[in-house]
């Protein structure tokens, strides 16, 4: 079956800038999600707030951890939208805020909701969803999914996005770091894995063929 563009999953974020979607999902963060922050920049005490909170992320005094980070990419992106532009971002923020840094975390904030859900949850690191949403398109969750299913370092993510954007294939490059494009471990119940080795013997058929058939059929559903 090819894929139209309406068919692949979104890579982008679909949710309004302002709204602490993941941050205040007490299923993902727990208590934590009382604290959580809007970032409006289209409400200027909102974007004031924003701009506080950049500043103090630069510095570090939101602290290190991932749901800190997610706040300082959301003030990012609330005020790269309401001044229109990642330089305006940066000087309105002053101090040492600088373009670059306003870029990569607005990014972060940009990725589509189940890669945030990841960082919020700490499977990814913020530092290395720095580094995924450098690239674009399809190669955003794939290699999100790549890092969760094969313990990535950031280094070798950063490796892998800067050779994608050098023009490099996604899964050329994941090959280079010892990374089988598609591969995923599963957990079946035992009638389950049952059945479908059986299956698989009687057609003749390997088991992750049936799977992805599977899969298929339930998304045209």
């Amino acid at each position: 079956m090819t894929e139209t563009p309406d068919d692949l999953p979104p890579t982008d974020r679909e949710s309004p800038v302002g709204e602490p979607v993941i941050r205040g999902d007490e299923r993902v963060v727990g208590d934590h999600a009382a604290d959580a922050v809007s970032f409006d920049p289209d409400d200027p005490e909102r974007v004031a707030a924003a701009v506080d909170a950049v500043r103090r992320f630069e510095r570090g005094e939101l602290g290190d951890d991932h749901l800190a980070m997610l706040r300082g990419a959301a003030a990012c992106a609330a005020l790269v939208r309401a001044e229109q532009s990642y330089t305006a971002a940066a000087e309105r923020a002053g101090g040492d805020v600088t373009v670059p840094f306003i870029r990569k975390w607005a990014r972060v904030h940009d990725l589509p909701q189940p890669v945030r859900r990841h960082v919020a949850l700490g499977h990814i690191p913020p530092t290395a969803a720095k580094h995924i949403a450098r690239v674009s398109g399809d190669a955003r969750l794939r290699l999100a999914w790549a890092v969760l299913d094969n313990d990535l370092t950031v280094r070798q993510v950063r490796r892998v996005a800067s050779d994608v954007n050098d023009g490099r294939s996604l899964d050329d490059a994941l090959r280079e770091h010892g990374v089988t494009p598609g591969e995923l471990t599963l957990t079946l119940p035992p009638d389950a894995y049952r059945d479908l080795r059986r299956r698989a013997a009687m057609t003749d058929t390997a088991p992750g063929d049936i799977v992805a058939d599977a899969l298929d059929d339930f998304r045209d559903d």
